[in-house]
Order: structure tokens, then sequence, then C-alpha cells
């Protein structure tokens, strides 16, 4: 199995910065794209940025300029540094990896989707 750990939000004023960082653990063959969403209340999940293995990224226009997702495949991990931040960023922001593991007994391997538990990212005006 593999979990995510995020870590990294808070409370900043408008202008600001943060860096956000999900954490990869547990057995599996190998992590593909990572990326991060956010969803503010009453809201769509949005995507706000992905990573593939190669580190090609893509970004949502809103956060074009200003947000920059990077990966360290030695530790795993996945970041967001948010700079120049409006108070419309704010959302629970969620990291996602796409991991290639073995089934267990059955010596294939399985693509999957984990998610980590999201946090709370405030940006005040």
């Amino acid at each position: 199995q593999v979990q995510l750990v995020e870590s990294g939000g808070g409370l900043v004023q408008s202008g600001g910065s943060l860096r956000l960082s999900c954490a990869a653990s547990g057995r599996f063959h190998r992590i593909n794209d990572m990326g991060w969403y956010r969803q503010a209340p009453g809201n769509q999940r949005e995507l706000v940025a992905t990573i593939t293995i190669s580190s090609r990224t893509k970004y949502a226009d809103s956060v074009k300029g200003r947000f920059a997702i990077s990966r360290d495949n030695a530790k795993n991990t996945v970041y967001l540094q948010m700079n120049s931040l409006k108070p419309e960023d704010t959302a629970v922001y969620s990291c996602y990896v796409d991991v290639t593991y073995w089934i267990p007994g059955e010596g294939e391997l399985e693509d999957d989707t984990r998610w980590g538990q999201g946090t709370q990212v405030t940006v005040s005006s």
C-alpha cells in the first residue's frame, strides 16, 4: 500500500508564499505522474499542477507564473511552491500520485492513484 503525507498549509496574507510537500511511502514499483488539486467551498475540484516522471509540468491558467511544482524522486516527494498568493487561492489542497505496484501473490503490475489527506491554505486580504 502507498500512503501520502502532506504538509505546509496554513494562513498567509495576500501576496505571501507557502510551500506544500507531499511524501509517498509504502511498497510500490514506480511513481508516475504527481500533482495537486484544490477545492474551495462551493466550488468544483480544480487541477492545479501536474508533473510527470520526466518532470514535465502543466499548470492551471489561474496559477501560471505564480506556482511551481517540482519533485524529488529519491524522496518520493512532490512540492508546490505558491507565490503571490491571492484570496481566491484559498482552498483545501490535495496531492495525488499515480503509482505502479505489484499485485501481492500474482506477479503482475497494477496502476492506481493515491490521494493525500488534504491541507488547508487560507489567504487573507
